[in-house]
């Protein structure tokens, strides 16, 4: 049987990318297969590496869950304002998506805004840039916006997780869990009169529901901030909408419902 001739490395390339790699997270290739179970480089050392490393500082432990999720309540309810708040999470090393991702994606738009919308997390370009919904997404939202007479100067943009998923991949609940305090005091801090959650993460992270988005969109929640009871509402992400846009019609409706609340 003749074997399968070797892929090549544009092949390979476009592999990856297909499943989602787009970044590097070392200089240096490493064989994740090793017998060690760490995983070690490729790439052959230098004689003076073994002396180099032993001299590099150890790398500080993650806290265990509980902890990490303890110290984000605490650091998030000390928040005295956005500026505070976006410091916080810049020193913030409970999270490990931290480490993965190039840069702290926090908000954009009008913090004294009356709507605030909230996503997932952060994307490829949003990673890059450092804002919420600048890609393909971004631009559709912008769109939708625009479609009840707004713009990104009078709204206030964020996401449930502020650090972007190695690939794209779903947050797990206990990234969730650990960034959510920091999303809550965010919602606190700006303080709007309506509050859109755009998916179905965020609106059952955010709203405590556990229906999905499509028995929740469209509808009503009240939001507890502690001090205050904001109206909410759920709605398509744009990622989804870009991917079925037959539900666009839908999520004009509870666009034009948004525009109508503000004007009450």
């Amino acid at each position: 049987m003749t074997p399968e001739p070797a892929p090549t490395l544009a092949q390979l390339l476009t592999f990856y990318l297909e499943a989602g790699v787009d970044c590097a997270l070392s200089e240096h290739p490493i064989d994740r297969l090793s017998d060690s179970g760490q995983g070690e480089t490729l790439k052959t050392p230098s004689p003076a590496a073994p002396a180099a490393a032993s001299m590099a500082p150890a790398a500080e432990p993650m806290p265990a869950p509980d902890a990490a999720i303890a110290t984000a309540r605490e650091a998030a309810r000390t928040a005295a304002s956005l500026e505070i708040l976006r410091d916080m999470l810049e020193k913030f090393d409970g999270c490990a998506l931290k480490s993965t991702a190039t840069r702290l994606v926090f908000a954009d738009g009008n913090p004294k805004a009356r709507i605030m919308f909230v996503g997932e997390a952060p994307g490829r370009d949003e990673d890059i840039e450092g804002l919420p919904f600048v890609g393909r997404s971004g631009k559709l939202l912008d769109r939708m916006i625009a479609s009840i007479g707004l713009d990104r100067s009078k709204v206030y943009i964020a996401n449930v997780i502020p650090w972007r998923p190695p690939g794209n991949r779903t947050p797990t609940p206990l990234e969730t869990q650990i960034c959510l305090p920091f999303i809550q005091r965010q919602i606190e801090l700006v303080d709007p009169d309506i509050l859109v959650t755009l998916g179905n993460p965020s609106t059952q992270t955010l709203l405590s529901t556990r229906e999905g988005i499509m028995k929740t969109r469209g509808r009503w929640f009240n939001y507890d901030t502690g001090t205050r009871v904001i109206r909410a509402l759920a709605t398509f992400h744009p990622a989804y909408l870009l991917r079925s846009p037959s539900y666009k019609r839908l999520s004009w409706q509870d666009l034009r419902a948004v525009a109508k609340a503000l004007v009450e």
